[in-house]
């Protein structure tokens, strides 16, 4: 996979599961709230009034600046949060649009990484021409004051408990394992941590819509970006403007619902690699029916369940980590050559395929250091939604229904479903039909074996969005726009470039 795709898929990747200086110049004076159709309330004219002040990324091409935002909107005087942006602007020819916002995901992709490393280059050319390309990464992410909660090495040791406990020592060690995880992101992130909610972070995104001077949002949201954008659009409908969202979540689910959703998604990911792979002379699963890969896979799993496998460094591979390494390489079927040699490799006793396949999913680089990843994403999920599961009781309850929507990862997505059970914030969050009625035309993208974000979650959002169009890609990997498709590129440029929506329920392969 090139560095650009790999920066996609893994920004994209996490979705709900429990389991990215010289020469400063003033950006001018910032229209206000009003001036943009958007009175602001009063005690908010302050940061819609900021300017923002545009200085050299040290990348070519792009500006970045600092916005400030009330930490807690309840209180706007109680304090500030910074939250990076940056920008690149429109390149030409043809008329300016505006800004187009990015967001990858996550909850905690880094949107300023992503903009950098992808979008504000991989994005179409007209797109491109357009559109000033914006990205500002939520609060709690990356640049934006990060949740911060283990060190390298007790990340280390988290990625590595037993996820698929075997008796009551294993399932009070993961139990242990998530209660300190809660109690590091207390310990070093208290002060932000209970203003990380979607909610909050889609006020943000129209604050920064203000100072930009756009009259209205457009916006293109990829995974949990699909949610921030659904929730924007239901805060701010008349402020709607050309809003894509691809690999679309539901937002009238629990949290139990969508951890054993996203259990089945990943099951027909896997069932579609299998019934690729064992047709690949190099496929290491098998070479008869998907029936024998998944229990090929399974044997591995156990094996090193019972016996982790040298890596050429200190840490070994784990059951769980294998796991997560499989679990990395669904999100995009360009992986699945890669995942196939990983398997292989793990078969004869060297981990360090999937171990490296991992360390991508978890955002950790050679030296032991970890991204804010999988922090922030703990973080926006336990706040937006109630726990999946209280305790280990409740988990043992339903592991039949997992281990029926994937005899593979069950019993691993159900555990880890346990990981907001002991959060130190009460969640403020509630599943809820999200409508945004009046909005103008909002485009919902799904596709049909996307593993993090199932197609009926598409099917669902369209549905209860007021003006939401389904737009259909039949294929495999985790969102549509950029993966290949001209049908399904074409039908979301013309959408930004010009105004005019696919037609509902519009099929791309």
């Amino acid at each position: 996979m090139d560095t650009r795709r790999l920066l996609r898929t893994f920004a994209t990747a996490l979705g709900t599961a429990g389991l990215l200086v010289s020469g400063c110049s003033s950006g001018g004076s910032a229209p206000s709230a009003s001036a943009t159709g958007s009175a602001a309330p009063e005690e908010l004219e302050p940061y819609y009034g900021q300017k923002l002040r545009w200085r050299d990324c040290g990348a070519e091409g792009f500006q970045c600046a600092t916005m400030k935002a009330p930490l807690d909107y309840a209180e706007p005087d109680g304090g500030d949060v910074e939250l990076a942006v940056s920008r690149k602007k429109a390149t030409g020819p043809g008329k300016r649009i505006g800004s187009l916002l990015v967001n990858p995901g996550g909850p905690g992709g880094s949107a300023v990484g992503y903009l950098q490393g992808y979008a504000a280059i991989g994005y179409p050319a007209p797109v491109r021409a357009r559109y000033d390309v914006v990205a500002i990464d939520p609060r709690g992410v990356a640049r934006s004051e990060p949740v911060k909660c283990l060190t390298g090495k007790e990340m280390d040791a988290y990625t590595q408990v037993d996820q698929t406990p075997d008796d009551r020592a294993e399932v009070a060690a993961l139990d242990r394992s998530f209660a300190k995880f809660a109690a590091g992101c207390e310990k070093r992130s208290g002060k932000i941590l209970p203003h990380v909610s979607t909610v909050e972070t889609a006020r943000d995104m129209d604050m920064l819509r203000s100072l930009l001077g756009d009259e209205k949002l457009h916006y293109v949201g990829a995974s949990y970006g699909t949610f921030l954008g659904a929730t924007y659009a239901d805060l701010f409908p008349a402020r709607v403007g050309r809003l894509v969202l691809d690999g679309a979540m539901d937002p009238s689910l629990p949290a139990i619902d969508i951890n054993r959703d996203q259990t089945a998604g990943f099951e027909a990911a896997f069932q579609s690699f299998a019934a690729d792979c064992v047709k690949q002379d190099d496929c290491p699963l098998g070479t008869t029916s998907t029936t024998d890969a998944a229990t090929e896979l399974k044997k591995l799993f156990a094996d090193l369940d019972s016996e982790p496998v040298p890596t050429g460094e200190t840490r070994r591979l784990t059951e769980s980590l294998a796991t997560t390494g499989v679990i990395a390489a669904m999100y995009d079927e360009s992986a699945w050559p890669q995942l196939r040699e990983a398997v292989a490799a793990a078969q004869r006793g060297d981990g360090s395929g999937l171990l490296a396949l991992a360390d991508s999913y978890y955002e950790r680089d050679p030296s032991g250091t970890y991204q804010n990843l999988m922090f922030a994403n703990a973080a926006v999920n336990c706040l937006d939604l109630a726990p999946a599961f209280t305790g280990p009781e409740a988990v043992e309850k339903a592991l039949p229904e997992f281990e029926k929507a994937s005899p593979v990862f069950g019993r691993g997505f159900a555990w880890a479903a346990l990981n907001c059970a002991a959060w130190p914030v009460k969640p403020t969050g509630t599943p809820h039909r999200t409508e945004a009625e009046g909005a103008a035309p909002i485009v919902v993208v799904g596709t049909t074996r996307d593993p993090a974000t199932p197609y009926k979650w598409a099917e669902a959002l369209a549905e209860q969005l007021s003006s939401g169009t389904l737009l259909t890609y039949e294929g495999d990997g985790h969102t549509a726009y950029g993966r290949g498709s001209d049908c399904i590129d074409t039908a979301i440029n013309t959408y930004l470039l010009d105004g005019t929506p696919p037609e509902d329920g519009k099929k791309c392969t």
